[in-house]
């Protein structure tokens, strides 16, 4: 969206007024105040004696200056060196001023990202109900933490063994009855289908016995689905080279060697 135009300065104590009234606002960088006052003038004469008196009477802070007081504000919040680097660098600070920044702070207060990872956890999650591994991961990578940091921050937390994966949480819900048709409504014989359900972390426990109550249901028949998946393909099973192709292909979906075998024959009759 465009900017609406500002009212331009007639006089330097109008851009003056200007870089104050921003800075009542909130602390703001030399680049982010100049961006600010090229709005206002296109005379760079009066925008570089502003900027220099400004500096000079304290109210605007060097990019060292700037970036050590923005990273004794982030520490105390309990905000992350990464998170901070993030964000001084989108607001024009050099990357060698803000690690020289982060660097003393962290001397200076004795700033340890590990016990700082590990509170911000502690104070954000008392327990883990209503989230889940991968959603901790990244609120705590937004709050500028490294992977390091983060896993030493779990492996404090009291409720650590209750952190599941969105995986596990969902696997925790699925219908093991429901989950075996589907997979088996899309071609998938049961060595194949028993695969993915295990890579979904669902229970497979009942496994066998939930196979042998949908067959006597006619819910599932995988020598006739394979049978099917079979016809969907060209191979000529009068040809060897074809016809191991076919039977690799067969496999490879899940079904066993005798309903494939099952689905050769039955083809080779018709």
């Amino acid at each position: 969206m465009q900017r609406t135009p500002l009212r331009q300065a007639k006089t330097i104590e109008n851009v003056f007024s200007s870089a104050y009234w921003h800075l009542s606002q909130q602390d703001f960088t030399i680049d982010e105040i100049r961006s600010k006052l090229e709005r206002k003038t296109d005379n760079q004469q009066w925008i570089d004696t502003v900027l220099a008196r400004l500096i000079e009477g304290g109210y605007l802070k060097q990019d060292v200056d700037f970036a050590v007081r923005y990273c004794e504000l982030a520490f105390s919040n309990e905000i992350g060196a990464l998170a901070i680097k993030q964000k001084l660098q989108r607001r024009g600070i050099a990357l060698a001023d803000i690690e020289s920044a982060i660097e003393h702070v962290m001397h200076a207060q004795n700033v340890d990202p590990f016990a700082m990872a590990s509170a911000k956890l502690q104070s954000k999650f008392e327990h883990f109900e209503a989230t889940s591994k991968e959603k901790v991961y990244a609120q705590m990578t937004t709050k500028g933490f490294s992977r390091a940091e983060i896993d030493h921050a779990l492996a404090q937390h009291p409720q650590r063994d209750t952190l599941r994966s969105t995986l596990a949480i969902k696997a925790d819900k699925a219908d093991l009855s429901r989950e075996i048709i589907k997979l088996f409504n899309k071609g998938k014989g049961k060595t194949l289908i028993l695969q993915e359900l295990k890579q979904r972390l669902i229970d497979v426990t009942d496994f066998e016995d939930t196979v042998y109550q949908l067959s006597l249901s006619d819910d599932i028949d995988f020598y006739l689905s394979c049978k099917n998946e079979l016809a969907k393909k060209r191979y000529d099973l009068t040809d060897y080279k074809d016809k191991a192709k076919a039977y690799g292909y067969l496999s490879r979906k899940g079904f066993s060697s005798d309903e494939i075998k099952h689905a050769m024959s039955l083809d080779d009759d018709q």
